[in-house]
């Protein structure tokens, strides 16, 4: 999938850039650029989010929302700021932008601080056309400004300091006018035996349209050493198959003549809860694990099948409407 100039396959994006903040021109949403990265060994990670909403009429407001995984569970604190353009996105301290985050959150339980240095892959726009990026529908606008990528840098978390060398990750960027009904983040990186040119990124989701839910939709890419191919897609042949749960995630994928299976899971005590505001001031139940275990299948006609695991390195995020789920829930409102 070609990326020129801040377009998809040669069609633009419309306003702004591939990185170009849209919260200050939306007259109600919400925007996210994230970041995660996880030691290269799995099971010890980081989640980062710097964050924007505006609720219609009203001014935006920023936050920050941090993680640590690890498995004794995770570490987690928000913290709130306005929001300013500033390379890419800044809160506070703390900053967003090219090949680079840092910042703090002083929250209620635990103090934080990053500063990271990054480089990667260049970006994978999940939806398949540009003209996607435009329209109302679907109102999440997913891309990964680095679907893969590589840390440096330093991490402290309640006076406990985390040396980041070489660590496996991705930096991302999405912006909309409502949450997904329900919706899947699925990414994967650091299989075993294979470098950082083979990697997994795919978004699930279902919106409400007239009153009904629709069936799942994927988009994304699976990349085999440096081979990008696109998953999933808007046709009714290239519906995914998906068993989901906030600790357990059972998916079968297709593409142009490609088949991606597998299973995304982790135990309960390594998930971490959060609440998503809408615009419309519903919200939603997140839960996320981003040090996951992952494993998939790839059936190509003709090939042998491939089978790749990332035990403790990959990400998991279920979004949802139910309570009953289970998952603590941080105690930090949003919007």
């Amino acid at each position: 999938m070609a990326v020129r100039g801040g377009a998809v396959n040669g069609e633009p994006l419309g306003a702004g850039s591939l990185t170009g903040a849209r919260f200050p021109d939306m007259p109600a949403g919400y925007e996210s650029y994230y970041l995660r990265a996880c030691h290269p060994d799995g099971g010890l990670g980081v989640w980062i989010r710097y964050t924007a909403h505006r609720r219609p009429g009203a001014q935006p407001t920023g936050a920050l929302w941090f993680t640590l995984f690890e498995e004794s569970g995770p570490t987690a604190t928000k913290v709130s700021g306005p929001p300013v353009v500033a390379d890419w996105i800044r809160i506070g301290d703390a900053a967003l932008g090219p090949g680079r985050a840092h910042g703090s959150a002083h929250g209620p339980a635990h103090d934080v601080a990053w500063d990271l240095r990054f480089s990667g892959a260049a970006p994978l726009c999940h939806l398949p056309f540009g003209p996607l990026y435009r329209v109302p529908v679907p109102r999440t606008k997913p891309v990964s400004l680095h679907p893969v990528a590589r840390f440096d840098g330093s991490i402290t978390v309640g006076g406990r300091d985390i040396e980041v060398s070489a660590w496996p990750g991705m930096v991302g960027h999405n912006w909309g006018a409502q949450h997904a009904e329900r919706w899947i983040w699925l990414h994967g990186m650091g299989f075993l035996g294979a470098g950082d040119t083979t990697w997994l990124d795919l978004t699930f989701g279902r919106i409400r349209i007239g009153g009904r839910v629709t069936p799942w939709v994927a988009n994304g890419a699976i990349a085999i050493r440096g081979e990008r191919i696109r998953l999933g897609g808007l046709t009714r042949d290239r519906r995914p198959r998906i068993e989901e749960s906030p600790a357990h995630l059972w998916f079968a994928v297709p593409g142009k003549e490609i088949v991606v299976a597998g299973t995304a899971e982790a135990p309960r005590e390594r998930v971490v809860g959060w609440v998503y505001a809408d615009p419309d001031g519903s919200d939603h139940h997140t839960a996320n694990c981003s040090v996951a275990d992952l494993t998939i299948r790839v059936a190509r006609p003709g090939l042998p099948a491939l089978n790749l695991r990332a035990p403790g390195l990959a990400a998991y995020e279920l979004g949802m409407r139910e309570r009953d789920h289970g998952i603590p829930i941080q105690p930090f409102p949003d919007g």
